[in-house]
């Protein structure tokens, strides 16, 4: 027995055995090899990347930059060619003004109407007095005809006048209404002309925005992707032109379910970055994804089905990069990272590049 355990072939079984069970508990984490300190490959460096689209279709006019430049927001990108909408502002512009001149023109109309209500009123009054007038010549000649004193030809003639008066009066009162009418209809017409102004203004704010919207600028500061726009080409409204990268960046790392317990906001973080020959920089963890993963996939896992073999599922941790570190402008969207948190660091505040 003790010549077998002293043979070479079995020492070394013993000893590959041992290194073995050694192995998995380093790997699984169990005594003694319990660590406060959690690692992770499966994490990223992140950042927004902005897609920069027309709003309209035209062909590329001038291309003003090139692959990964830097850019300040505002800073032109490409031009789009912008005659036909230059004209489409200047037709638009054309039926605003004549848009406002029929405005214009109604309440012009207000007044000459009201003016001819005042000289229809004024010619009423003044048939008023004819009426009165003729009436009072009416009844004098009355008692005189009855009397025998006034002739025949007097009374035709008063009864005539007065006759006639009257028919004035009418003629002045409907004058007055007429007037009134056509007052009421201007006035009634004009909500339909403020429209109609309103419309062409807003015809001509649309032109506008078309217009300046053929200057596609950056929307921040960043650096560009490669640049898709060629002069000549004729590109639609939502075509990838090109890609703008803000410096602002973090770390999305997906630890397992089971590395979450004592993880908390705040507590520190150093990654190593692949492209940058395993140099550490230092971070925070800033948040918590609400779900895990697998929550978020477009076909997501029916566990209800089939037979069934747990899988502990990843959760993204939200890691902020540290401020006035010299490397840390160099990290980029998209960069492999291996994250380590120490889970017994008390939480600090989290600090952040500008």
């Amino acid at each position: 027995m003790l010549k077998s355990l002293r043979s070479p072939a079995t020492l070394i079984t013993i000893i590959a055995g041992l290194a073995g069970i050694v192995l998995v508990l380093y790997a699984w984490r169990l005594p003694p090899f319990v660590t406060a300190v959690e690692t992770t490959d499966n994490a990223y460096v992140r950042g927004y990347v902005t897609v920069v689209s027309p709003q309209l279709a035209g062909y590329v006019a001038k291309v003003m930059v090139k692959d990964y430049e830097s850019v300040k927001a505002g800073q032109i990108l490409v031009k789009i060619d912008d005659r036909i909408f230059a004209q489409k502002l200047a037709q638009a512009r054309g039926t605003l003004d004549a848009q406002k001149a029929s405005l214009s023109n109604s309440h012009q109309q207000e007044l000459s109407a009201r003016a001819s209500i005042a000289a229809s009123e004024a010619q009423r009054d003044s048939a008023d007095a004819v009426f009165k007038r003729a009436q009072l010549a009416w009844d004098r000649v009355t008692p005189l005809a009855e009397k025998g004193i006034a002739t025949t030809s007097d009374v035709d003639t008063s009864r005539a006048t007065l006759e006639q008066a009257k028919a004035g009066v009418s003629q002045a009162q409907a004058s007055v209404e007429v007037a009134r009418q056509a007052l009421a209809t201007t006035i009634g017409s004009r909500a339909g002309l403020e429209a109609a102004v309103r419309s062409a203004e807003a015809a001509v704010e649309l032109a506008a925005i078309d217009l300046a919207n053929t200057t596609i600028v950056a929307p921040q500061d960043g650096r560009l992707g490669e640049v898709g726009a060629r002069i000549g080409q004729y590109v639609a409204a939502g075509t990838q032109l090109m890609a703008v990268v803000p410096a602002d960046v973090w770390i999305i790392a997906n630890f397992k379910e089971t590395q979450l317990d004592g993880m908390k906001i705040g507590q520190p973080v150093s990654f190593a970055v692949d492209a940058l020959n395993k140099a550490r920089l230092k971070g925070h963890v800033e948040r918590f994804s609400p779900a895990a993963g697998s929550e978020f996939a477009v076909i997501r896992a029916d566990n209800a089905t089939g037979n069934f073999t747990k899988v502990a599922q990843r959760v993204g941790v939200r890691i902020s990069v540290d401020a006035d570190q010299p490397l840390a402008g160099a990290l980029a969207p998209g960069m492999s990272v291996e994250v380590r948190v120490d889970k017994s660091a008390e939480p600090q505040a989290v600090m952040t590049p500008n």
